[in-house]
């Protein structure tokens, strides 16, 4: 082997690493922020939401379902 092919083996191993650093970084990322997100669903989630329930009226906004 010549000296330039073994420079040029160990240039790519170092950038394979690198990709792989990098890749597995963005993947941590994008787990630790769906797993921030589903805790923040179900740490903020109400136990009861207050909704209009009127009588024949008009309703602009209502509880798709009654949780009290």
């Amino acid at each position: 082997m010549t000296p330039a092919s073994h420079l040029a083996r160990g240039s790519r191993r170092r950038w394979r690493l690198i990709s792989f650093l990098i890749v597995g970084a963005g993947l941590a990322v994008l787990i630790g922020a769906n797993a921030h997100l589903v805790y923040v669903a179900f740490k903020s989630q109400p136990d009861c939401v207050p909704h209009m329930k009127q009588a024949g009226g008009a309703q602009i906004y209502a509880a798709a379902r009654s949780v009290c």
